[in-house]
């Protein structure tokens, strides 16, 4: 054994006793990708217990261990870590599933870089291979994908290196209406999630810094135009060892549709409201205080709106009974709702008039109300009373009657 030979078995030797408690895991090679030596934790992280486990060389190793990308595509034997370091590429932070052929239940994750070390004569002498086990790692990121994208909240994340979107779950695209492509790869500015956001200059300068954004109302607009109301938050947090944003969203829309229809009817019953030409009056349901009436009430009764708005039914006194107008409410709260019942009410000035009044339960601006609609009846009821007395007076006297009806049945025979 020559003195040079001799050396290098030396260092070998040395170099292998100095790695061999590494916790990352270390597999030497010859350039010509015959496998020499690996440590424990490299061993460990193939679940063997020797090295020739790991195969002779390069191509025995292809055929005993199957790789793949994370992105699921499967390693070509050629471009298998050790083949790359064999052709002179130095690579870092690689990323792959190692698979054993003979059992494929077991799976570990890889992460590896390599090494080539040179001679005196800057010749390629040996190869290493350093590897990490990123199997939990890769778990924990599983997990965090199935969660992301199972999340029905709608989410978006960017890397803050170039702002540009890298993940996108499918609430989001639910949402929006936009497709994957159109989303990933695309910077905030293309794709402004906090466009005409509350406070966007504080939340800009949150992104720079890496902060927490905290919630506001933004307009997010549609790939087929228009935009949607939308509360969005940021939430930092790291991939991959890379600093990113979370975006998160809840979808507004729905609760302005449902305002603007609220606002709308409430415009068409205020309307209805004043224009109808039926007496209407509405108090509040827990203090009885007037609400609002409308100008047929106002015209039957007398009074204006300044002096019955605010005030409680019993204030006003515009019941003439007080027991008919507690019976009244008591029948309201119990059942909701009244048809047609006898009301005599007592107008300003204090003239009396007769009225059927229908009442019913209503929410106005989220406040329970009662909607009272009256008729008055006083015309109608003093000509009922003049029919009945005119009747009552000519059936004091009905002999006349009588006796031509008699006159006439004889006439008939």
């Amino acid at each position: 054994m020559t003195q040079d030979v001799l050396a290098k078995e030396t260092n070998r030797r040395q170099l292998q006793q100095i790695i061999s408690g590494l916790s990352d895991g270390v597999i030497l090679a010859e350039v010509d990708q015959t496998i020499l030596w690996a440590n424990e934790a490299a061993l460990a992280m193939h679940g063997v217990s020797g090295v020739m486990a790991l195969g002779t060389d390069g191509q025995q190793y292809a055929e005993r261990f199957s790789l793949r990308y994370r992105n699921n595509h499967c390693v070509l034997p050629e471009n298998y870590p050790l083949a790359r370091a064999a052709t002179g590429d130095e690579f870092s932070d690689v990323v792959v599933e190692v698979t054993p052929i003979a059992d494929q239940d077991r799976t570990w994750v890889h992460r590896l870089r390599s090494l080539v070390i040179t001679d005196a004569k800057g010749e390629p002498e040996l190869l290493v291979l350093i590897l990490s086990d990123a199997t939990e790692w890769a778990s924990a990121e599983q997990r965090f994908e199935k969660t992301f994208n199972a999340n029905p909240a709608p989410a978006v994340i960017c890397r803050l290196s170039d702002l540009r979107y890298i993940k996108v779950n499918q609430g989001f695209l639910e949402m929006t209406g936009y497709n994957r492509d159109q989303v990933i790869g695309k910077s905030v500015y293309e794709l402004d999630v906090l466009e005409q956001a509350e406070r966007k200059d504080l939340a800009i300068q949150r992104l720079g810094e890496g902060a927490t954004i905290p919630q506001m109302q933004a307009e997010l607009r549609l790939p087929g135009g228009g935009s949607k109301l939308v509360i969005v938050a940021g939430q930092p947090l790291d991939m991959n060892e890379e600093d990113c944003m979370l975006f998160s969203f809840t979808d507004l829309e729905p609760r302005r549709k449902a305002e603007i229809a609220l606002r709308q009817s409430e415009e068409r019953f205020a309307k209805s409201f004043r224009l109808t030409p039926v007496p209407t009056l509405v108090c509040s349901a827990a203090n009885r205080q007037v609400v609002d009436v409308n100008e047929a009430f106002m015209s039957m009764t007398g009074y204006i709106s300044e002096e019955l708005i605010g005030k409680s039914i019993e204030d006003i006194s515009f019941i003439d009974s007080p027991q008919a107008g507690a019976q009244l409410f008591a029948t309201l709260e119990k059942s909701g709702n009244i048809e047609g019942q006898d009301l005599k009410v007592r107008k300003k000035g204090n003239e009396v008039i007769d009225c059927v009044v229908s009442a019913d339960t209503v929410v106005i601006e989220d406040v329970p109300c009662y909607l009272l609609v009256m008729m008055n009846i006083t015309e109608r009821k003093r000509s009922e009373l003049e029919l009945v007395t005119a009747i009552e007076e000519v059936m004091q006297d009905a002999s006349w009657f009588s006796q031509t009806l008699i006159e006439k049945l004889a006439n008939a025979k």
